[in-house]
């Protein structure tokens, strides 16, 4: 079983000080990765914030949780993540999914096309990204993308490139990030009529997080598996001595989910600090998730379980 490691997740700052207090604080808690969301509302711009909190810090990995590959083309995106690569000395992560909310594309006037055109737009994205990435002249012909005899340089720290998470829920998402990520981000989310509706939450539940994995291993094949990591992002982190009210309460909030459904999930963490790191053990046992992404306002309350489990 792969070690674990924790990241947090954060969403903005108010001036360069705070974003560097912020950074050299989730270094400090024992974090190995601050990663930053892609969505076009009250949120820093990922890209430029990474190359500052790696600034700010001397050893954590920075990534984007995750890129919106409709939003940028992917020469670009290889070209940007090269760059970044380079100036943090190869702390690079770089994350990119299909992207999900209907009211970003029509406020940037961009078509929003129906999932399966957007998971095979970021597979072909993804060929190319990998391609210049690791350092080769790519020329390629696809349904959305023709790049033509193109290189770039300077060329990333890490070989054969940084490390790639393709993250989110569907099954032809997941299958893409089988097939070509180091990392599989698990989302569990589902957004409805393009993020209009609520987010349908049936793949927190243990049959759907099983079924999920089960698919990735088939799809990767147990060689590529072994070396796959896989991550799961945490959207609450309750610290109680009696998780099953905790539990109770949150159905309130999820009313799709029973009480069992949402202590069972691995994206939601509920408990004193003993069973936390129960339930992250016996997850990694079953589900081979060793690779934990906290939203930033958990993540003093989470910071316990990093001391105890990380890098174990």
């Amino acid at each position: 079983m792969k070690p674990f490691r924790f990241g947090v997740n954060v969403r903005h700052a108010q001036s360069r000080v705070e974003w560097a207090e912020k950074a050299r604080k989730i270094e400090d808690l024992g974090y190995s990765t601050l990663t930053a969301p892609d969505h076009l509302t009250d949120l820093m711009a990922p890209m430029p914030a990474l190359v500052s909190a790696a600034e700010a810090t001397k050893h954590f990995r920075v990534g984007t949780n995750v890129l919106n590959n409709d939003f940028r083309h992917p020469v670009l995106v290889a070209r940007e993540a090269a760059t970044i690569d380079l100036m943090t000395e190869g702390r690079l992560q770089l994350g990119l999914g299909a992207g999900s909310i209907r009211s970003e594309y029509e406020q940037a006037g961009l078509h929003f096309d129906r999932g399966r055109t957007r998971v095979e737009r970021l597979s072909e994205a993804v060929t190319i990204i990998k391609g210049l990435l690791s350092g080769e002249r790519v020329t390629f012909s696809g349904r959305h993308y023709r790049v033509t005899g193109h290189a770039i340089a300077p060329i990333p720290t890490q070989k054969p490139h940084p490390p790639i998470l393709i993250g989110g829920n569907g099954p032809l998402l997941l299958a893409l990030a089988a097939r070509e990520a180091d990392i599989v981000g698990l989302s569990g989310i589902t957004f409805k009529s393009g993020g209009a509706a609520a987010p349908d939450l049936a793949g927190w539940t243990l049959s759907s997080v099983d079924e999920r994995v089960q698919r990735i291993r088939e799809i990767a094949g147990e060689e590529r598996y072994a070396r796959l990591e896989l991550n799961a992002l945490v959207q609450r982190v309750v610290v109680t001595e009696d998780r099953h009210k905790a539990a109770e309460e949150l159905t309130s909030r999820w009313p799709q989910l029973s009480s069992d459904d949402i202590l069972q999930s691995p994206y939601v963490l509920i408990g004193t600090v003993d069973q936390m790191v129960e339930a992250l053990t016996a997850r990694r046992e079953r589900w081979d998730i060793s690779y934990y992404v906290v939203q930033e306002p958990y993540m003093d309350d989470f910071a316990p379980v990093v001391a105890r489990l990380a890098g174990k």
